[in-house]
This record gives structure tokens, sequence and C-alpha cells, in this order.
């Protein structure tokens, strides 16, 4: 995970990871508003990284969980993104939380086709 490693990266040498240039957890709004990149801060980031990764293994399995986290963590993850100025994290976030709503919501309902095979066969057998 980029996180981890731009942490241990900022713990080694006391300045931030730069990528093609860019700097990857810092020099954001969180430092304009007095919040020092820090060892605390990327940590943390990392395992609200890591929550979401375990937010991601609980919706490939279909637990309610999954869906739970992803809202839970999304204001979470909307701070970090933006304090260290991530430009695509609030918009995937975003889309993430709503597919795992919608696939959700998709689940509960009764699904047409189902019902229309068993309305099917309920005539054929007759």
């Amino acid at each position: 995970m980029p996180a981890a490693y731009g942490a241990w990266f900022f713990a080694e040498r006391g300045h931030v990871w730069t990528f093609v240039g860019f700097p990857t957890y810092g020099d954001g709004p969180f430092e304009s508003l007095g919040i020092p990149t820090s060892v605390p801060l990327l940590l943390s980031f990392t395992l609200l990284c890591a929550a979401e990764v375990l937010a991601g293994a609980f919706l490939w399995g279909r637990r309610d969980a999954g869906v739970a986290m992803s809202v839970v963590l999304l204001p979470l993850g909307i701070i970090f993104w933006l304090g260290f100025a991530l430009p695509f994290g609030p918009v995937l976030g975003v889309a993430a939380t709503v597919l795992a709503l919608v696939g959700r919501q998709a689940r509960r309902e009764p699904s047409r086709r189902r019902s229309l095979s068993g309305s099917c066969r309920r005539v054929l057998l007759r």
C-alpha cells in the first residue's frame, strides 16, 4: 500500500515521498491549516486504508458489514483525501460507497428474472 510506504519513507528520511514530481502525502490543506505531515498522521491514514481493504473484502464476500464500513469510513477518507490534496480519492471513494449501497439494495430486492423463471416452472409443472 502506498500509504504505508509513504509513512516509512517519511520516518526514514524526514520529508514527504514524491511520485512523478508530486508530493504524495504533504504540502496540502493539512499543512496550510497548521497540521504538519507526521508519522502518526501518515500511520492513521494507513490504518484507514487497511480498514477500507477489509471493507472491500467484506463486500466481495457479500457481507453487509462491508457496506456499513464503507459508509462509516467515507467521511474519514474524505478528510484525509482533501487534507493531503489527493485528487481522485473523494471521487472514487464516493463512487465506491454508492456502488456498495446499490449492490446491497439489489441483493435485498427479489430479482424479476428469478421470479419469472419460478413462475414459468410452476406453470410447466402443472
